[in-house]
């Protein structure tokens, strides 16, 4: 059951958790934030009401799954077009295309 103080109208506890979340709320927020939570947990009440001890436990209703596939390289025209571009590069290293230096940190990498 949902404490007494956690009911709408009562701001101790959403101030409580206002400061856990380091928020300031005015006094006009403290009021309206009680209420609106109240009527949330209130809510929760009520399905905590409800007999759930035969039905299933379930984590999704569409039937879903997840589909995985090997991580492969299905075009080999793709090879030859970057084995292409790579040799009209005036340098290239390690299959990539090597350039000067952009930034000057002193001689250190």
């Amino acid at each position: 059951m949902i404490e007494k103080n956690k009911k709408s109208g009562d701001t101790s506890w959403v101030l409580n958790v206002a400061q856990l979340a380091r928020i300031e709320l005015t006094k006009l927020e403290q009021k309206k934030f009680a209420n609106q939570l109240g009527a949330v947990l209130s809510n929760f009440e009520l399905l905590n009401k409800i007999d759930t001890t035969n039905t299933e436990v379930t984590s999704q209703v569409a039937g879903l799954s997840n589909v995985f596939r090997k991580d492969e390289i299905k075009n080999p025209v793709g090879e030859k077009i970057r084995d292409d571009l790579l040799s009209n590069c005036p340098q290239v290293e390690d299959g990539s295309i090597k350039v000067p230096e952009v930034f000057d940190f002193g001689g250190k990498k």
